[in-house]
């Protein structure tokens, strides 16, 4: 539940940032669906209704490990072929260019690749009473090694949506629409939306623990399932073969998720005379690490292993990579987390978790 001191700093209104560290891409052609279908993480969705579905999705290499998550925009292009626009976060990472790997895969397949992150602009939009229209509670779909999914009604041929540049963002509920639109062109909801700016969608994802991106998915690094991408509606678990498909279903099957991101609140340990504007924002990667406290027993015990990393933050709150049993321990009493901002000064930070409203949680009946 989101903690009492967070909630002055959410906006309730309809807002819409443009988010200016996307890039897009372009594939199309007559077998565009073959290969696209080839190397992301979930199926193109496809109805007699609805030819042309948008959805999430990512890409991994053949280790499992996440490259790129991405929004696809489906639409119908002049000569009849779908054409799809991949949203995605192109920043400096460690991951081959999205735009050089594609045209590996792309091998003797009737399709097009090309970069046309010049020709669009990607905004995102929430708060509106639309939304709310459709963005209603979901069903889960529960494995034994920790993997949810969320389950569409059957009724509802398009969660993502099929409305040209218009995608509906599922990954969590109360996360708004994206909007893809032509360069320098404002979009229609720039008229009865606050205009804000990108900081505050961040603040935004971190208060619906929704990660996005290189700072929050490390490319190269980053497990789909560790990063909710299962939650969110980017995985397959049953489609055919992909990219990194065998260590995301074997996990799914045998496995056991240890870690989540979450979003965390995060404030200067007690005794700290340290201002309020030092809270703004932390560098991606520090560690977090667990801490006995008094009301754990007096047995001796072992340090908690492991620690946590924090990702994305913003006026005192963020996103963290934390294992699950400290996440248990903080929730019990037994344990707080705290990283240091600087080894020199001894600057620590009590980091404290919190599970968003809409966190699936498994039913009494499949609890054991």
């Amino acid at each position: 539940m989101l903690p009492p001191s967070v909630r002055g700093l959410v906006r309730t209104g309809p807002s819409i940032a443009r988010l200016s560290n996307r890039a897009v891409l372009s594939v199309s052609g007559s077998q565009a669906v073959e290969f696209l279908n080839g190397i992301l993480s979930s199926s193109i969705p496809v109805t007699p209704t609805h030819p042309h579905l948008h959805f999430y999705s990512a890409f991994l290499h053949a280790q499992g490990r996440v490259l790129y998550d991405a929004f696809v925009y489906s639409q119908a292009n002049n000569n009849g072929y779908s054409q799809f626009l991949i949203e995605y976060d192109a920043g400096p990472s460690e991951a081959p260019p999205l735009l050089q790997m594609l045209k590996r895969y792309l091998l003797r397949r009737k399709a097009k690749i090309r970069d046309v992150s010049q020709e669009y602009d990607v905004w995102a939009a929430w708060g509106s009473v639309v939304d709310e229209t459709w963005d209603a509670q979901r069903r889960w779909l529960h494995a034994s090694s920790g993997a949810i999914e969320p389950v569409w009604d059957n009724q509802e041929d398009c969660p993502w949506g099929s409305k040209p540049g218009v995608l509906r963002d599922r990954r969590a509920i109360g996360m708004g629409h994206r909007l893809l639109v032509r360069k320098d062109v404002r979009p229609q909801e720039a008229s009865d939306h606050d205009e804000v700016l990108a900081e505050d969608y961040l603040l935004h994802r971190i208060t619906h623990g929704v990660p996005e991106g290189k700072t929050d998915i490390v490319p190269m690094h980053a497990f789909p399932m560790e990063s909710n991408l299962d939650v969110m509606g980017a995985l397959d678990f049953r489609k055919g073969c992909f990219v990194g498909q065998e260590l995301t279903v074997r996990t799914y099957h045998t496995g056991i998720i240890r870690k989540r991101i979450l979003p965390v609140l995060i404030e200067p340990s007690s005794g700290s005379t340290l201002s309020s504007q030092e809270l703004l924002s932390f560098p991606p990667g520090l560690e977090i690490r667990a801490q006995r406290t008094g009301a754990d027993d007096t047995t001796p015990r072992p340090r908690p292993r492991g620690t946590g990393k924090l990702l994305s933050s913003t006026k005192g709150v963020g996103l963290a990579l934390l294992r699950l049993e400290h996440v248990a321990a903080v929730e019990n009493g037994t344990a707080i987390l705290e990283m240091e901002m600087d080894k020199e000064k001894i600057t620590k930070w009590k980091v404290t978790p919190w599970w968003p409203d809409w966190w699936p949680r498994m039913p009494e009946n499949q609890q054991t």
